[in-house]
């Protein structure tokens, strides 16, 4: 009787493994295959600048200008192309990829160091800088310098072959590097927009969050305005001399480039980077902000300036955030419930807000918020600080009261709470709206068997939400390498403590010290001494909890969601595009010879929104009706089988907080800060020779000390010492 029910387990498990094989193989295709257009596209962009590139350019056209979409089609199908085509291949990845199971056990035996984690550059104008990162800054000064000198010896030549005098020469040279140096910053461009698509598919193929993104963009936007603003200057110098410069700058040309809306194109970048750099950004956060809404400006007048074949181009990254933006702005309309808000004694807020069952996000994740109530314009970047394990229906943030806003989202809560105490009706509430939640597609600090987070502050936040991740994983029996975690925590003052201590271990995992070892060392800076006598800081937090009920939960429309929706919306906006465009030239471009550079880059601007809000926003419509369906259902079921959708909402309020676990080692020390040398060298004493992930959440200058004393470590690593990892969790503007 037995032998039947072994064959088929042993056919089930036959077929398992040829399903994994199967879908293993089809990755590796797509990954590939993904490899091969990414190099092509890159060696194109390389040799373009060169006299051959540009003959294999002419022969490209030559080859392919025979379609409807002309000249045009041919420079989106070389330029652009090859990134829309990555980004369907990534979607097929990640939907075959579906849930990626983690690790169960070390993959490798060894440590290793790894290009991504390891900082090669700390003290200097790009922070921390990890080894791969250092080989992209090097490969986009080579490719700027070489594009330079290329375009340099053509000019050269060109100039040769004119018997002109000396000064008409100078004169067209400066024209011609003008000319040049708008070429490469165009081909900058085409990278610009792709660090700053929140939900990209790139950005998550590569498992690099949103967060970690933005610095990319800040450094090409350094390099392409630097770029662009050397190809406005030597234009204007040049028709300076010649006495023709106003002439020049006010021509609107129908064929050919036009000088006015490249101007004001150019005016609106300068004014986002003059109010990007970092003494402006940092005194004037909001006037950054605003201003920064001026890329519509710029993008469009470019493409006024240039006209469609020419900023065909750099397409393909702006359609991609095109994409995006449209998605943050249909999830960002609905009004989220604030399930509860609390304020702390240590100057923080914390709000639990609402979210459906079925919205996916790990402990590394943040979202942007915005209250109506204190400005429809301003969204901040709050990391979530509750694990997707807490529970199915709410996230968590923590939030420290530091500025303006966060004043007056602290006042209006206070407010309310004292209005509810005196049972009256409140005369303020709170409507909340979010974007994300955003994050690393995989949850990397499930990856290493050794944790050192490092925070400062309000930094303590997502590691809050690791811990938890952790524990209740142990608890469930998921996979989880984690084994050892050492806390290392900088605080002002003690009244922060609670944040920590707060964290209940034992109620989340019954026994978890059998399979975790749990460290904690704090630094209360700004304190020599325990306030009055020791363990106060354990004391009851005074604070307010109250209910709001606004709308509902947050919205399924995020691009780091439904991978099939969210692939569904990024090919049909693609294709609807390229629909859109071939209509236009077969019954309007074409059949009234429409032949101004402007105006056809204005429809070319016009399509890629148009094919977003069309086709895109048909999914989108589609999408959000199946969120509502699909969580209604799992809300039937769980109130069906009697689930309370409220009972693992926590919060920190109201509550008594017990001194720690004293299975678990937690040292205080006061009037001092945390020495990384003496931390690092005992754990390397005592973890031997082992992969360390270290994540750090704090200001530039921690990550900075982390940094170089990681960096210093690996360079005169013992064999038996471990390799630590650098990973930082700080979002920065």
């Amino acid at each position: 009787m037995d032998e039947p029910l072994l064959q088929n387990e042993g056919l089930e498990a036959l077929y398992v493994k040829k399903t994994s094989l199967f879908v293993s193989s089809v990755k590796w295709v797509l990954k590939f295959l993904m490899w091969v257009l990414f190099v092509a596209w890159i060696a194109l962009i390389f040799v373009y600048p060169s006299e051959f590139g540009t003959q294999l350019f002419e022969k490209w056209i030559q080859a392919t200008t025979g379609t409807v979409f002309g000249v045009t089609g041919s420079i989106f199908l070389a330029f652009s192309g090859p990134v829309l085509v990555i980004a369907f291949l990534s979607i097929v990845h990640l939907i075959i990829s579906g849930e990626e199971d983690l690790p169960r056990k070390k993959t490798s035996k060894y440590p290793r160091f790894r290009l991504w984690t390891f900082p090669m550059l700390v003290d200097g104008p790009f922070g921390v800088v990890s080894a791969a990162e250092f080989v992209g800054i090097v490969l986009f000064v080579v490719f700027v310098i070489w594009a330079v000198y290329a375009y340099t010896m053509t000019n050269i030549s060109l100039l040769s072959k004119f018997q002109i005098p000396s000064k008409e020469k100078s004169l067209f040279m400066l024209e011609l590097s003008g000319l040049r140096f708008g070429m490469i910053g165009l081909l900058c461009l085409a990278f610009l927009f792709l660090p700053v698509a929140r939900g990209s598919v790139l950005l998550r193929l590569v498992d690099i969050p949103f967060e970690h993104a933005t610095k990319y963009h800040v450094w090409l936007g350094h390099l392409t305005m630097l770029l662009f603003t050397l190809h406005g200057l030597f234009y204007v110098i040049a028709w300076a001399i010649q006495g023709r410069l106003l002439k020049e700058l006010l021509e609107w040309a129908n064929v050919g480039i036009a000088i006015l809306p490249g101007v004001i194109s150019l005016l609106a970048g300068l004014m986002m980077w003059v109010t990007s750099l970092n003494p402006v950004r940092k005194q004037y956060f909001e006037l950054f902000f605003y201003t920064h809404q001026l890329y519509v400006v710029f993008v469009v007048f470019l493409a006024l300036h240039v006209g469609d074949f020419i900023f065909s181009i750099a397409a393909g990254g702006i359609f991609l955030f095109i994409l995006d933006r449209f998605l943050r702005f249909c999830q960002s309309r609905r009004t989220v419930d604030v399930l509860s808000a609390s304020c702390l004694p240590c100057g923080t807020v914390e709000l639990v807000l609402s979210k459906p069952a079925n919205m996916r996000y790990n402990a590394l994740s943040f979202i942007f918020l915005q209250i109506r109530e204190l400005s429809w314009l301003q969204w901040h970047p709050f990391s979530v600080s509750s694990s997707p394990l807490d529970g199915k229906y709410h996230v968590s943030v923590l939030i420290k009261v530091l500025g303006e806003w966060t004043k007056k989202l602290r006042g209006n809560i206070l407010s309310i709470s004292e209005a509810e105490s005196e049972e009256e009706l409140p005369n303020t509430k709170i409507t909340a709206s979010v974007e994300g939640p955003y994050g690393h597609e995989l949850p990397y600090h499930l990856m290493y068997e050794n944790l050192i987070l490092v925070a400062g502050g309000i930094g303590i936040s997502p590691f809050l939400a690791i811990i938890s991740d952790i524990l209740h994983r142990l608890r469930e029996g998921k996979p989880c390498l984690p084994r050892n975690i050492l806390i290392v925590w900088a605080v002002k003052k003690s009244n922060e403590l609670p944040l920590l201590s707060n964290l209940d271990m034992e109620s989340i995992c019954p026994f978890y010290f059998d399979k975790l070892n749990i460290e904690s060392c704090i630094y209360v800076t700004r304190e020599s001494e325990p306030p009055l006598e020791e363990g106060m800081q354990h004391k009851a937090m005074n604070s307010s909890v109250y209910p709001v009920s606004n709308g509902c939960a947050m919205s399924v429309l995020v691009g780091t969601g439904d991978n099939i929706w969210s692939g569904l919306y990024v090919i049909s906006s693609t294709v609807g595009f390229i629909i859109l465009v071939a209509l236009l030239n077969i019954f309007y471009v074409n059949r009234f010879s429409i032949d101004s550079w402007w105006y056809k880059g204005l429809l070319f601007i016009a399509c890629m929104v148009a094919g977003v809000l069309i086709f895109g926003g048909s999914v989108i419509g589609l999408w959000h009706l199946w969120g509502r369906r699909n969580s209604a259902r799992v809300e039937h079921k769980d109130d069906g089988i009697g689930v309370d959708r409220s009972q693992n909402v926590k919060t920190m309020a109201h509550k008594d907080i017990e001194p720690a676990n004293p299975n678990s080692s937690t040292v205080i020390r006061y009037g001092s800060r945390p020495d990384f040398k003496e931390i690092f060298g005992s754990i390397s004493n005592k973890w031997g020779n082992v992969d360390v992930g270290v994540i750090v959440c704090g200001p530039p200058t921690l990550q900075s000390s982390v940094a170089k004393e990681i960096r210093s470590h690996s360079l005169t690593r013992d064999s038996h010492h471990p390799i630590f990892h650098f990973n930082s969790h700080s979002f920065d503007l």
